[in-house]
């Protein structure tokens, strides 16, 4: 216990144990959510505890900041929803994050447990909430008794910690939160070990990786706690090594066995066809990290050994030899072991040689923004790049190298929403307020979480705001032209963000070329947000100006 008189007493409120229990035992300390009818009673227990309240304009941005909260720091974003249409709000958040893996715990309010199901026509009325939300969700349980409620709350922290996580909701009856609940004997939460996969096992995948001439390895965003684990590993095989997108400086800024999310490219892809072994670790084996160009050609030859914490994706998406059940980090750590000498592959020199005919900073799709991000990288060389799905975030997918993992991440992968960028940069701030954070949005995605602009000024969150200005859907409009559909929904007229910004207190600034990006960057004044538009036809035009070796 921690020995305040709140510990002492022999039953609190279901409420306040709520807030104590996420405190006290799960060391949960910033909340998103806004306030309703059905939740007041929450907010009663939150007066005095410490805990930081964030109040977003949309719970669609709280479930995205839980999202950004998570992803930057590992531990799990939480919320607060009103009933109803709260939730539905929210779904969307959380089919992202369910997508990518993202720990997020939902707290919601529901009608009395009398009237469940009765369809009355009562406040925020759903036929069934639970149902509904249970396809986001890793699972949503309607606490029926509040003296549960601590063993509910282990049950999600401990899929959070123990299991693939993903997102939980626990609704509460409105009829509960005044309900007498007895205080725990301890706050404590228990101690839990990471799951090890099978030492038999691992000595055969150890003897397969051994006698490979050509290995590869794939390392997922399942594997981002464990860097240094990773790194020593991939050195010991001495192989060639796609990180994806969610494992983004996993080993390191431009590390030489790094292949980094190039999956889907030429050049990759034949050294994919060509490995005899290849070792898949913490990783789905998607579409949306080894086939962006959505052509199925991504093909394993050799032989699969695949290891994840969820057994059912041991058998997905491609065949495999042989699967081993265990968290990332552990399995590693304990493969490591079975090489004390480096083997020698010359994978250095086959990573090398497949990124030299990639030519990434020349590649026709990805060269308007490699001076964007070596920009950043001048002048922000420590930021968290927090993405929506926009054509700087496509670029950045493959162009950009992090120094360490949790500091890449974006909403062009798995679900795929749009709206995602700045709500979740917000949530990244709080998580890691002692690095700067880029929030990389497009003029079309960013106007369905437009006034989280106002969240980040009031919480005097100082993300870096860059807006690319193209006048509309450019990616759909490619696809439409591409297969002879006419342009229809995709030229949509712009607000002036400028006046937008400044209408929230946000200050902004127009850019039309890299110099007036570093610029603005030099310039910032980090107490609050900033909001940098760049028109995307001017800066293109720069760029291919002849002679002007500045701006190139």
């Amino acid at each position: 216990m921690n020995g305040d008189a709140t510990s002492n007493q022999a039953t609190m409120s279901c409420a306040e144990l709520l807030i104590r229990l996420l405190r006290d035992t799960y060391g949960v300390r910033t909340l998103f959510g806004i306030p309703g009818v059905h939740t007041v009673e929450l907010y009663r227990g939150l007066e005095g505890s410490e805990v930081q309240h964030i109040t977003p304009r949309h719970e669609q941005g709280a479930g995205f900041m839980a999202d950004g909260y998570a992803r930057a720091s590992g531990q799990p974003g939480v919320c607060l929803i009103i009933t109803g249409p709260g939730m539905t709000n929210i779904a969307t958040a959380m089919g992202q994050a369910l997508a990518d893996s993202i720990p997020m715990l939902v707290i919601s309010s529901v009608n009395r447990r009398d009237t469940l199901g009765l369809g009355q026509g009562r406040l925020h009325e759903l036929p069934s909430q639970q149902q509904m939300i249970s396809g986001v969700a890793r699972f949503s349980h309607t606490l029926l008794d509040a003296n549960t409620l601590p063993d509910v709350l282990a049950r999600a922290f401990v899929v959070f910690n123990g299991a693939r996580p993903g997102p939980v909701h626990i609704e509460i009856p409105i009829d509960l939160f005044h309900s007498p609940v007895k205080v725990p004997d301890s706050w404590q939460a228990p101690q839990l070990y990471r799951a090890a996969p099978d030492p038999e096992g691992l000595c055969e995948a150890a003897r397969m990786l051994k006698a490979a001439k050509q290995p590869l390895v794939l390392l997922g965003g399942g594997c981002v706690a464990a860097p240094q684990a990773a790194r020593a590993l991939v050195a010991q095989l001495d192989a060639p090594t796609v990180t994806t997108i969610n494992a983004k400086g996993l080993l390191g800024r431009n590390h030489p066995l790094d292949l980094g999310a190039n999956a889907a490219l030429p050049a990759v892809r034949t050294l994919v066809a060509n490995a005899d072994v290849i070792l898949a670790i913490g990783t789905e084996l998607g579409e949306t990290d080894y086939d962006v160009v959505f052509d199925d050609g991504f093909h394993l030859n050799g032989a699969l050994i695949r290891i994840d914490l969820d057994p059912e994706q041991l058998v997905r998406n491609q065949r495999t030899t042989l699967g081993l059940v265990g968290d990332a980090g552990r399995s590693l750590e304990l493969l490591f072991a079975h090489f004390p000498d480096p083997l020698q592959r010359g994978g250095a020199q086959r990573t090398a040689a497949a990124l030299s005919a990639l030519n990434l900073v020349n590649h026709p799709a990805f060269s308007d923004f490699v001076p964007l991000y070596n920009t950043l990288a001048e002048y922000l060389p420590e930021a968290i790049l927090v993405g929506d799905s926009t054509a700087p975030v496509y670029a950045g997918n493959h162009l950009v190298s992090q120094p360490a993992p949790r500091r890449y991440f974006n909403a062009s992968t798995g679900y795929g929403t749009l709206g995602y960028g700045l709500p979740a940069a917000l949530g990244a701030q709080l998580a890691k307020p002692e690095l700067p954070v880029v929030a990389l949005v497009g003029d079309g995605g960013v106007m369905f979480t437009l006034a989280e602009i106002a969240t980040a000024v009031e919480a005097c969150l100082p993300v870096v705001i860059v807006l690319w200005h193209n006048a509309g859907y450019e990616e759909i409009r490619r696809y439409m032209d591409a297969n002879g559909v006419a342009r229809l929904g995709v030229d949509i007229q712009a607000p002036n963000f400028l006046t937008l910004a400044e209408g929230f207190g946000c200050p902004g600034v127009l850019v039309g070329s890299p110099a007036e990006l570093a610029r603005a960057l030099a310039s910032r004044v980090p107490t609050g947000p900033l909001l940098i538009e760049i028109d995307a036809a001017a800066w293109q035009k720069t760029l291919v100006k002849p002679g002007d070796d500045n701006e190139k």
